[in-house]
């Protein structure tokens, strides 16, 4: 094995381990922590769609647009960290992890299982979600959604 295979093993290795590690972390949390993960993540579907971009269709994007999108989301998530807006980044980490799955099929069971935690997250993840929603003037959608190719049963 070349060293740039394996430095590309290990890069996959990573991303695979972070996406199971947030979804173990939703399987073993608290109800209210996996309600504000879900909110999050329904904010940042809000706030997409805003500008036309409707996260719930990222197998649809192309590749470069996905990786745009996880690469954009990488900095974001950053700087939401570093001003201690971990529910929102945690949000944006679920599709940021959404997007690199796409590319990645080996990340596909972890990312399934983020999405199962969000989609069963406790009824107040829906009034969580729309008053973040509303607070920033996006519209709220009603209603929990997987992204295409991450139901369970997909």
């Amino acid at each position: 094995m070349s060293f740039s295979s394996w430095k590309e093993d290990k890069a996959k290795t990573a991303l695979i381990d972070d996406a199971q590690a947030l979804a173990d972390k939703l399987a073993d949390a608290k109800p209210h922590f996996v309600e504000s993960h879900a909110a999050a993540a329904w904010f940042w579907q809000a706030f997409h769609l805003a500008d036309g971009q409707d996260l719930y269709g990222l197998s649809d994007w192309t590749p470069a647009a996905r990786k745009r999108f996880a690469s954009g989301a990488v900095t974001q998530i950053a700087a939401l960290r570093k001003a201690r807006e971990y529910d929102s980044s945690d949000g944006l980490a679920i599709w940021m992890h959404t997007a690199r799955a796409l590319a990645e099929p080996q990340m596909v069971p972890a990312v399934r299982q983020i999405w199962h935690h969000v989609q069963h997250a406790p009824l107040n993840a829906d009034t969580m979600a729309q008053d973040l929603i509303e607070d920033a003037g996006l519209t709220y959608v009603p209603g929990r959604r997987v992204p295409d190719g991450f139901g369970i049963d997909d």
